[in-house]
């Protein structure tokens, strides 16, 4: 392999890890807020119980969030040298902001949360709580703006000539609120409360399955469930609407995702396989379905990737089976969604034993889903790291040798799978010994 390739891989490798935690955090950061919430006003035990457990594993995922997000800052200067001299200057913006204004507020609030139990005010730590919340939500949206800006770049200018060129930021808000910001910054936020409340649904099922922690465990249910629910329908609607803005900002990726070659009404595929010599696409598809989802008209053409030189276009297979992967699962959580509803409407949501063991393995698919719509996202972009601008190829560091990229990208998978497996292994554990009794005083 190449320098490239496995610069790339490296990176994925890295950031693909890292992305385990972060939707994790998010969404079980407002489950928090909601049981703490419920405490407060209502002063029953129970959720003081839910809260405290939770908080044990929201702790654990955080600090591996940050354990495995430092190498990530490291990789741009050691494998993408040519990156960061040419875009340094607007990509650093974002990244800094996420630090100042985030990073430090989630960090400093969370030693209250986590320590605070009497010895502040219950109304000081729900607070906390809120705001240790909120600071996960602005950490990912400054990460979404430096990411987005790289998709559709904006409020920016290039100085100087030839290797000295690079990008200065002129307009700040235009390079925040770039034409992709705020669509891929809801439809995460979506996906990430689908998946911290994912989390919570599958353990609290897992409970009521054994019969233990009866009460609490069904609180926890119901809770997260709307949650889930109500993400689950946001992550479809945010989901049409970055579609929209990929037509009108990348069509090389929308035309990727469908496989779709000649220019015109365009299918959407439920399932398929894509013929790349052919150019052709075998499978189930809604005839000219795309076209409508993108514009509400079955006849408006979409642009096929035969308007793109071949060495323009990302890796058609790669970004078709992941795009369909992460909508099938999204689909999934509508389904569990709307099944999750009667159930509740019957009054029989612990009832049915095949529903709870569906719910104990639902945690994974958030993060298939996560994932598979990031690489979806990532190599569509290609052969651009920023799109339009800067070739993936011009942006690595020029002297780091192949032999040099397979010993770190070695060493970090290893690291980074021990790491995964000692979460696991903790994680199961305070699973095991399940939420706490809380009596007497509580703050």
């Amino acid at each position: 392999m190449d320098v490239e390739l496995l610069s790339r891989i490296q990176f994925a490798v890295t950031v693909g890890f890292h992305f385990l935690y972060p939707p994790i955090s998010i969404g079980l950061g407002l489950v928090l807020v909601f049981f703490e919430g419920l405490y407060i006003k209502t002063k029953d035990k129970k959720y003081e119980q839910l809260t405290k457990f939770w908080l044990k594993i929201f702790a654990l995922v955080f600090g591996m969030g940050v354990a495995t997000g430092i190498v990530m800052e490291f990789e741009f200067g050691t494998n993408w040298a040519g990156y960061s001299r040419y875009v340094g200057d607007v990509f650093g913006s974002p990244l800094a902001a996420e630090a100042i204004f985030a990073f430090f507020l989630e960090s400093t609030f969370l030693a209250i949360l986590i320590f605070g139990w009497n010895k502040v005010k219950p109304k000081t730590h729900f607070i906390s709580t809120i705001l240790v919340a909120l600071g996960a939500h602005l950490s990912a949206f400054w990460i979404i703006v430096a990411n987005s800006w790289m998709q559709t770049p904006a409020g920016f200018k290039l100085v100087g000539e030839g290797l000295a060129q690079r990008a200065e930021i002129y307009d700040f808000w235009a390079m925040v609120f770039n034409p992709s910001t705020l669509d891929r910054y809801f439809h995460t936020l979506s996906a990430s409360w689908v998946t911290g409340a994912a989390l919570v649904v599958s353990i609290s099922a897992y409970y009521l399955l054994k019969k233990k922690h009866k009460t609490v465990s069904m609180t926890s249910l119901k809770v997260s469930l709307v949650l889930f629910i109500i993400a689950s329908f946001t992550q479809l609607a945010t989901g049409h609407s970055n579609a929209i803005m990929v037509a009108n900002n990348q069509p090389a990726k929308l035309a990727a995702f469908e496989g779709h070659y000649e220019t015109g009404p365009a299918d959407f595929y439920l399932i398929g396989w894509v013929n790349v010599e052919e150019q052709t696409v075998s499978g189930i598809a809604l005839p000219n379905f795309l076209s409508f989802l993108v514009d509400f008209n079955f006849t408006t053409p979409i642009k096929g990737l035969e308007e793109f030189p071949p060495e323009d276009r990302p890796n058609v297979q790669v970004v078709f089976q992941t795009y369909h992967i992460m909508v099938a699962c999204g689909m999934l959580f509508i389904a569990i969604s709307l099944i999750s509803i009667y159930l509740w409407y019957k009054k029989q949501l612990d009832k049915y034993k095949w529903y709870l063991t569906a719910l104990v393995p639902l945690f994974i698919f958030p993060h298939i889903a996560n994932q598979t719509g990031w690489i979806a996202a990532e190599v569509g972009r290609q052969p651009w790291i920023v799109y339009g601008i800067l070739r993936t190829k011009d942006a690595l560091s020029p002297n780091v040798q192949s032999s040099e990229v397979w010993f770190s990208l070695i060493l970090f998978t290893l690291i980074y799978l021990f790491m995964l497996i000692m979460f696991i292994y903790i994680l199961i554990k305070i699973i095991k010994k399940g939420p706490e009794e809380v009596s007497g005083v509580s703050y």
